[in-house]
């Protein structure tokens, strides 16, 4: 029995006891290896906590190596490629839980300067495009302040979620995201709820995507197919500033319409052409969104995802670019500014509206990163600058927000244009023929294409783990999730294709609870156990909870 108390394949015996050896984060990887218990003794019925196939081939090599070990050949010792690597290393206890080997040491952890970025890199999404526009919804002036209040807001909640596991003092949570603590206080009720709004989060983004997708395969093919053909569009479709030209696609037309469907080209020759051949096939609304089916359908279909992840730098790029994008726009078109505080005019927008919740829902979903936060800043190197670090992270963010929003709705020509032409997607305000928003909408499209299937596996993982316990149970399971997601991004691309509504809709319904409900119940709920409940504390989580459930009643009526 004395052999059964010792690790599997250690090529070194110190004598020393268990007990000095340190926690499961301090494991030297080198001399000690993974210990295991057979499955019968696993008595969780769990299907997340038992043991994988894999675990337990690598489990029996192991074994068998050890048979082996006790001869002074060193020829007989283990293989590298049995010997699981740093990041596969669990500890199994017979009560069936895994925990999992991590790494302690200070070269896998990031200085704050990373940790900030990768917070603005991640919250960084789509949101970014349908600023300008929320701003106009809101008024200049008031969509100022909503944004600068919601961050604000978001930033406070999001500091609750950082410091929720922390609370909890009878259960092991290093490991814990925030749905494992609303689990914990809101037992199964929590975890399904929040499942369901994370559900609600990633697919309202997929859907995004789709119409995004479809709006730039559109665009890009139109530029080409207009470059080819040495068309271009007659003056009068277009606002123009000098030589910097904008467009209001839908002036006094349906929006959800094709907006190419009935616009006349010129030819080289000056003679008038009609678009309709091209249009029959390559339609914004009717065409091009089935035309991804088939090329995005197989890609949600891949067992793993982790190809798709080598791309993620293209968000990034595509950010910048859009910066850099909207700052020559500004310096080649001025500003136009007239301040109409209550009233409205031929060319300009009150500085206050009632229309501002439809900020706020977007702002809600812009400003969301509290399902992943507590992840991203355990790779912190100084935990005790987290909330230091996740301050700057949003302060960056809300100021790259409001860069872009204040200047495409400063700088949009008014006159000749309305500031009701500002469309949801800044990018459809400029031409095809655009030179820069051409590029703009190639690099978008390039990197939602990577993105949208490590979307569907985030998707695929939470719902088919939770009701199979299997996160690819088969083909067919996965097909079908798959051909429900897609079939909702085509429903919207063909018959609502405005992704500031699906933006605001999304943000507002999920941010109810992983933002506003659950974060404020949990913190009032341990600062109760703690005997610290105070009757300011109690009444600023609860207007947090009545705020997020004003901000879902305010989208319906907008």
């Amino acid at each position: 029995m004395e052999d059964d108390s010792r690790p599997l394949l250690s090529t070194e015996y110190t004598g020393e006891s268990y007990s000095h050896r340190g926690s499961t984060d301090s494991l030297d990887i080198k001399v000690k290896r993974p210990f295991h218990v057979e499955p019968r003794n696993i008595v969780e019925d769990d299907p997340q906590e038992r043991i994988s196939a894999r675990a337990a081939i690598l489990n029996s090599r192991l074994h068998y190596y050890s048979r082996l070990t006790g001869s002074s050949d060193r020829l007989l010792s283990p293989p590298n490629h049995v010997i699981p690597s740093p990041e596969e290393l669990y500890i199994y206890s017979p009560l069936g839980t895994a925990f999992k080997v991590s790494d302690s040491s200070q070269g896998s952890k990031n200085p704050s300067i990373i940790t900030i970025f990768a917070i603005w890199n991640t919250m960084m999404g789509t949101s970014i495009l349908s600023i300008p526009w929320g701003i106009k919804q809101a008024g200049f002036t008031l969509g100022i302040l909503i944004l600068i209040i919601i961050g604000l807001l978001m930033l406070y909640s999001c500091y609750i979620v950082i410091k929720s596991p922390k609370t909890i003092t009878t259960e092991d949570t290093s490991n814990w995201e925030f749905p494992d603590v609303c689990r914990f206080y809101f037992g199964k009720s929590g975890q399904w709820s929040s499942l369901i709004f994370s559900m609600v989060s990633l697919v309202g983004a997929m859907v995004v995507y789709w119409v995004l997708m479809s709006n730039f395969l559109y665009n890009t093919g139109q530029g080409i197919y207009n470059f080819a053909h040495n068309i271009n569009t007659s003056d009068s479709v277009y606002g123009t500033n000098g030589t910097e030209k904008v467009i209001c696609p839908y002036p006094k037309t349906n929006p959800e319409s094709n907006d190419t469907s009935s616009l006349l080209f010129l030819d080289k020759m000056g003679n008038f052409s009609d678009a309709d051949s091209f249009d029959l096939y390559w339609s914004k609304t009717n065409t091009v969104p089935l035309y991804l089916i088939v090329l995005l359908l197989p890609l949600l279909c891949f067992r793993s995802a982790s190809f798709f992840a080598r791309f993620t730098f293209f968000g990034t790029i595509s950010v910048i670019y859009l910066i850099v994008l909207v700052t020559i726009k500004a310096a080649h078109l001025g500003f136009h500014l007239e301040f109409h505080w209550l009233d409205t005019s031929q060319f300009y927008v009150p500085e206050f509206r009632q229309f501002f919740p439809q900020l706020t829902g977007i702002l809600t979903l812009a400003f969301f990163i509290h399902n992943c936060i507590i992840t991203l800043m355990k790779s912190n190197k100084c935990q005790e600058n987290n909330v230091r670090d996740l301050s700057v992270a949003y302060v960056l963010v809300g100021l790259t927000y409001l860069y872009v929003g204040v200047l495409i709705f400063a700088t949009f020509p008014s006159p000749p244009l309305s500031k009701e032409c500002i469309e949801p997607n800044f990018l459809d305000n400029f031409p095809c023929s655009d030179v820069l928003v051409f590029v703009a909408r190639f690099l978008l499209l390039f990197q939602m294409i990577t993105v949208y299937p490590l979307l569907g596996y985030l998707v695929r993982v939470q719902v088919m783990g939770q009701l199979f316990g299997n996160h690819y149970p088969s083909f067919f399971h996965i097909l079908t999730l798959n051909i429900i997601i897609v079939g909702a991004g085509v429903v919207m691309a063909k018959f609502y294709p405005n992704i500031g509504s699906i933006i605001r809709y999304s943000g507002a319904i999920c941010g109810l609870a992983l933002v506003f409900l659950f974060p404020a119940l949990v913190h009032m709920i341990s600062l109760k156990q703690q005997g610290k409940l105070s009757w300011p504390s109690a009444f600023f989580d609860s207007f947090l909870i009545l705020l997020g459930m004003a901000n879902v009643v305010a989208q319906f009526f907008m």
